[in-house]
């Protein structure tokens, strides 16, 4: 039998059930889940990250939950160096370690490592922005592609965080991202590793969406953001993300309650396309439907424990 620790991973767009799936596994395996959710790390930060609920994390120990509060900083590395311990602990109790969540980077890294990348520069990045102001929107997007036009095609225009730091990168390596990231390959996984990816026909994960979005306002959405924005400011980086920045609009006066409702619902259906679009190129994924292959699933997993 492998050296190598075992450990299921649950992935898959937003509003596809990963949790309910994982909690559903737990029935039958001894399974402690681990959250790879960007925003599910930040404490008060509940309705909206669609966090497990207190009664599920007191059925199924959670772990990465509510580890940082939400004006702190959190990386991709910051997680990696939280998440390998946590593994390894659940594997020392004889427990199946679950990473359950729809952060493709987190479970990406978390599996096969991160390229050897050079740390920030905060000189260097604030130049780079001041950069961006001075020389107009999009003109370090366009710098980019000129020096990395592949990192660039993976990049949204407008996203300009991940456009400073493939450029930062270029800056103090000398070397573009692509080229580093291709080095790479995440190749030495670390893990023994059996994927899920909870599938859905694309207008009922649709439906899906558009009728969390409703539990979610009906849970108290509004009334989580406005505590927070009372605790730290409207600026506050966590609020910028789907669903917060969407309310922050409302309660500023900028957009009626309707208009905020369908933007969330409509920006969160394009998100969860862009996560399809992530999952399915992994090849080593085996898409479920979670309420018809629960036999599929059983012998997946028993097959590879006993491997």
């Amino acid at each position: 039998m492998s050296q190598k620790k075992s450990i299921l991973v649950v992935c898959g767009p937003t509003g596809s059930g990963k949790t309910s799936f994982a909690l559903s596994l737990a029935e039958k395996y001894p399974l402690e889940i681990i959250s790879a959710d960007s925003r599910q790390v930040y404490r008060q930060m509940d309705i909206g990250t669609a966090k497990p609920t207190v009664e599920e994390q007191a059925a199924v120990p959670h772990h990465m939950i509510d580890l940082i509060d939400p004006d702190q900083e959190f990386s991709v590395a910051a997680f990696n160096e939280s998440a390998h311990p946590v593994i390894e602990s659940i594997a020392k109790r004889g427990h199946l370690p679950c990473v359950v969540g729809g952060t493709g980077l987190y479970i990406k890294t978390l599996l096969g490592g991160m390229a050897d990348l050079p740390s920030g520069d905060e000189e260097l990045r604030c130049r780079l922005h001041t950069k961006e102001q001075t020389q107009g929107e999009g003109s370090l997007y366009r710098e980019l592609q000129k020096v990395d036009p592949e990192t660039a095609a993976q990049i949204h225009p407008h996203n300009l965080i991940r456009t400073v730091r493939a450029l930062e990168v270029y800056e103090l390596s000398g070397r573009k991202l692509s080229e580093l990231k291709a080095e790479h390959r995440f190749s030495d996984q670390k893990y023994r590793v059996l994927k899920f990816g909870l599938q859905w026909r694309r207008e009922d994960l649709y439906s899906r969406i558009d009728a969390r979005t409703d539990e979610m306002l009906a849970a108290g959405l509004v009334a989580e953001v406005r505590g927070l924005v009372e605790s730290y400011s409207f600026d506050l980086k966590a609020l910028k993300t789907l669903g917060y920045r969407e309310v922050v609009r409302f309660l500023k006066g900028e957009i009626s309650e309707r208009q905020m409702i369908e933007d969330i619902q409509k920006l969160t259906r394009h998100y969860a396309k862009r996560q399809l679009t992530w999952f399915t190129k992994d090849p080593e994924i085996i898409w479920v439907d979670s309420s018809t292959e629960s036999g599929k699933v059983i012998q997946s997993i028993d097959n590879f424990i006993l491997r």
